[in-house]
């Protein structure tokens, strides 16, 4: 498909939009992506890769989410802004203000210069399941696009998550009607799956420390895994879809405790040389090990906790069938082998094609 319609993709050095920005390229659009610094070479080489048969190629440009007169530039002439930055970091207890801070008025300052370019027709706003209900508690029921967390019950990523995606939905309703543009918001789970980009990323931190084996044994930590592949394309459809417009969208898939990723792993990597942990730490032990791991200290609310989500309206209104999480798993190790971020053992063998597959699709969840 060919299409004269831009899109700007905003961090697009990051995890979920270097996939965002190569499945635009391959349906035909024209996409500009926003970097902190363009001298950093490590971090956007990759992306003039993504799609090597663009009929356009990408274009980048500097735009910085503390900086408000960076986008004025970045948004001109654009039909979409498909707004992925966002801070994520590993040690979520660590600055909350300046989280919160960073994340709400970022995410205000895109929308104002969406506002006033005028060329704007719609904004996809990448939020999290975060802003839906993070608290330290399991639901059973799974939770809808109609809720929203309590910024008094969960931690400052959470809270930074629900106050900039509620900052976004107020800012657009009340915009003058010359101003208007269409806003839509994707609400990702735990974002797993192949990396593109040449940077490292808070996704990768699960998988990677158990293919190293950095930790020698697992925490009781459940998340809802979604293929950041599927996430992309929830990003894509929403854009243009009619019944998308003025949208929340939960992008979830299954569950899984870290033990049951433990077992993917080890089913696939043991007999290649990696030494994955598979057996789960009683929570004093945590609570011993994270005096000394400030990361760990963050997720001690989580033990235990299970958090399950609806994702029929992704389903039904964005037609995103989300893939098996098996593949999702076992794809996002190979990439991180093969792209640097886990040391390569000398019995490392690359991805096993129908054999392999056929091997962890055994492995009971």
């Amino acid at each position: 498909m060919a299409t004269t319609e831009r899109v700007l993709v905003t961090g697009a050095s990051g995890y979920i939009a270097g996939h965002v920005i190569k499945l635009l390229q391959e349906e035909g659009y024209s996409v500009r992506g926003t970097v902190r610094s363009l001298k950093n070479e490590a971090k956007i080489k990759h992306l003039h890769n993504l799609c090597p048969g663009a009929k356009h190629p990408l274009e980048l440009v500097e735009a910085d989410l503390d900086v408000e007169s960076s986008w004025q530039p970045a948004v001109k002439d654009m039909t979409y802004v498909v707004h992925v930055a966002s801070p994520f970091p590993l040690e979520l207890s660590v600055n909350e203000d300046e989280l919160i801070r960073q994340a709400r008025e970022g995410t205000l300052a895109v929308l104002r210069a969406c506002a006033n370019e005028g060329s704007v027709k719609r904004v996809v706003l990448t939020s999290s399941v975060a802003a839906v209900d993070y608290s330290p508690q399991s639901n059973v029921i799974p939770l809808t696009e109609e809720n929203w967390s309590d910024v008094t019950k969960v931690d400052a990523y959470s809270k930074s998550k629900t106050l900039a995606e509620k900052a976004a939905w107020v800012f657009v309703k009340d915009l003058p009607e010359q101003k208007k543009f269409e806003l839509v918001v994707i609400n990702p789970a735990f974002v797993q799956g192949p990396v593109l980009h040449g940077s490292s990323c808070t996704s990768i931190v699960p998988i990677k420390r158990m293919l190293e084996r950095q930790m020698p044994m697992l925490p009781a930590l459940n998340f809802n895994i979604v293929d950041v592949r599927d996430v992309a394309l929830a990003h894509v459809r929403a854009m243009t879809l009619p019944e998308a417009a003025g949208n929340r969208f939960i992008c979830s898939n299954v569950n899984l405790w870290f033990s049951q990723m433990a077992l993917l792993l080890d089913a696939v990597f043991r007999p290649q040389g990696y030494n994955v942990p598979t057996c789960t730490a009683p929570k004093l032990i945590l609570r011993v090990a994270s005096l000394f791991d400030k990361s760990l200290r963050s997720l001690l609310p989580q033990v235990g906790v299970v958090h399950t989500f609806d994702n029929s309206k992704m389903r039904q209104v964005l037609k995103v069938e989300p893939r098996d999480v098996r593949d999702t798993i076992i794809e996002m190790a190979h990439s991180l082998i093969q792209g640097g971020f886990v040391k390569t053992t000398p019995g490392y063998r690359g991805p096993g094609g129908p054999e392999e597959r056929q091997l962890y699709m055994a492995v009971k969840l």
